[in-house]
């Protein structure tokens, strides 16, 4: 029976590359996205695959939403095997210049909704043969940057969720893994260093490949996280 994997941010960027890596692999796919357009655009080109794939329009600043898109899944395809947390907002400036509607929305999203999104599969997860998490961070989470003090709070806080949430399910044969790359290529990071360059930025592909090797990996050994600075980066920073 093939296994199905739930992406959220699905659409674009790292989600869209290790959405197209599962199908590749030969999961069905669940991608998650708020644009309705750009789910159909995925959803077509990640059948031709060969493979399923459902699209679930949801908005994870909703309060309800893991509940729903959990539902839905379930209601489709009736298991869970892979869930990547992908999805994620981000702000640059000072931190005094942020305000209460900014700091809850990029909490929600980063912090809030793989929260609840995780506690929600937890029932479907315990069932499945090999089960996977991988929530995506950042080297913020672990480091601070300068006018980065939201974005780098709500991933602080993922990263937090990730090391007990592992420690929790553990028992049940759950892996969990944290993902936390430096700068990749993607629209929100250009938006938020529009100082890096761009040609040493991280492919969201290279991704991608550490989520097959992931999935991959059926041996004793494991690794809970997974640091990828760019190239050009100062090495054991």
């Amino acid at each position: 029976m093939s296994k199905t994997a739930l992406i959220t941010g699905g659409t674009g960027g790292i989600g869209k590359a290790i959405a197209i890596e599962l199908a590749k692999s030969g999961y069905q796919t669940v991608i998650v996205g708020r644009n309705q357009e750009k789910l159909k655009a995925i959803t077509s080109e990640i059948e031709k695959l060969g493979v399923k794939c459902y699209g679930i329009k949801a908005d994870l600043l909703q309060e309800d939403a893991p509940e729903k898109i959990i539902k839905e899944l379930i209601d489709v395809f009736g298991q869970l095997d892979v869930l990547v947390n992908c999805a994620g907002l981000s702000k640059s400036g000072d931190f005094t210049e942020v305000s209460v509607e900014e700091w809850n929305r990029m909490f929600i999203v980063n912090a809030r909704a793989p929260f609840f999104i995780c506690r929600e599969a937890l029932p479907f997860l315990k069932k499945a043969e090999k089960a996977i998490v991988i929530n995506i961070a950042s080297v913020v989470g672990f480091k601070g940057y300068i006018h980065q003090s939201v974005y780098s709070s709500s991933k602080h806080a993922l990263t937090g969720f990730t090391k007990v949430f592992a420690k929790e399910v553990q028992p049940f044969g759950i892996r969990v893994h944290l993902i936390s790359p430096g700068g990749v290529a993607t629209e929100m990071v250009t938006k938020m260093r529009p100082d890096i360059n761009v040609k040493e930025l991280i492919q969201p592909e290279e991704i991608a490949e550490i989520v097959h090797f992931i999935i991959n990996c059926k041996g004793n050994g494991t690794i809970d996280q997974f640091y990828i600075r760019r190239y050009s980066g100062l090495a054991f920073d």
